[in-house]
């Protein structure tokens, strides 16, 4: 896959791209990241990207041309992806997204600042507007960060085994259950003994149900999406009745 990157702030990206699974899978051409500096791209005599709003207001906006044809740059006429604007009126950043997004041959991510993007750039050069949360940065770079290490983790290869993002937090609409390595007990803290038995089907058994205790405790609303079977939903109401009772 790749992904393209448009912004005025390139060299806040290539220590994080250039780290841990993102770097791997980079150097394996698994994953290719561009930088794109929208500055050049301005015709204004000093290369500002910003103005005032027509209207008044605080604060600038990023005007339409030097975003128009920094777009035009990296799509061209065999483009074939998606163009995405990180932005809060968009669709939430959600693993099902995540992995819709991996199937993309190419994604070109625009990263607003300022008070927000001229109108008009949003209407032409943008396919998809997509938010990572109800709150409010600086700029889009730290989003366009969060969206390309979550869609990343779905393209085959580079978390280096195919069952590992099936497993993590979210991917099935619950969170994670709790995990334990080395040493087996330390300050008089031990391992479940089910990890230990050897036996595969408890020990998948006893996962689910910490995952569903997890997800009843941190993130009930959750449960109203989750893929859950008839197991499931007794289990749960187990788990229910349980903490009911205690309080």
């Amino acid at each position: 896959m790749k992904i393209n990157i448009l912004t005025i702030f390139p060299e806040m990206f290539e220590s994080v791209f250039s780290s841990s699974i993102l770097g791997r899978a980079r150097e394996q051409g698994l994953l290719e990241i561009t930088l794109t500096d929208i500055r050049p791209f301005s015709e204004s005599k000093h290369h500002n990207t910003d103005d005032y709003p027509f209207g008044g207001g605080a604060g600038m906006v990023m005007m339409y041309q030097p975003i128009r044809d920094a777009m035009a740059s990296v799509t061209g006429d065999g483009f074939r992806g998606k163009r995405i604007y990180l932005g809060p009126r968009g669709r939430k950043l959600t693993t099902a997204l995540a992995r819709e997004l991996a199937k993309e041959e190419e994604l070109v991510l625009l990263c607003g600042h300022y008070e927000g993007v001229d109108q008009r750039a949003l209407d032409t050069c943008v396919d998809e507007e997509i938010s990572i949360g109800d709150y409010i940065l600086t700029g889009g770079e730290l989003a366009a960060m969060v969206l390309t290490d979550c869609v990343a983790r779905f393209i085959p290869g580079v978390l280096g085994s195919k069952e590992s993002p099936e497993e993590e937090s979210f991917s099935d609409g619950l969170l994670e259950y709790p995990q334990y390595t080395r040493p087996r007990e330390i300050d008089g803290l031990a391992v479940p003994e089910v990890l230990l038995s050897g036996d595969h089907a408890k020990i998948r058994a006893w996962r689910r149900r910490e995952s569903l205790l997890a997800t009843l405790r941190f993130r009930p609303d959750l449960l109203e999406s989750a893929s859950l079977d008839a197991k499931d939903q007794k289990t749960l109401k187990e788990l229910e009745d349980s903490c009911f009772s205690e309080s």
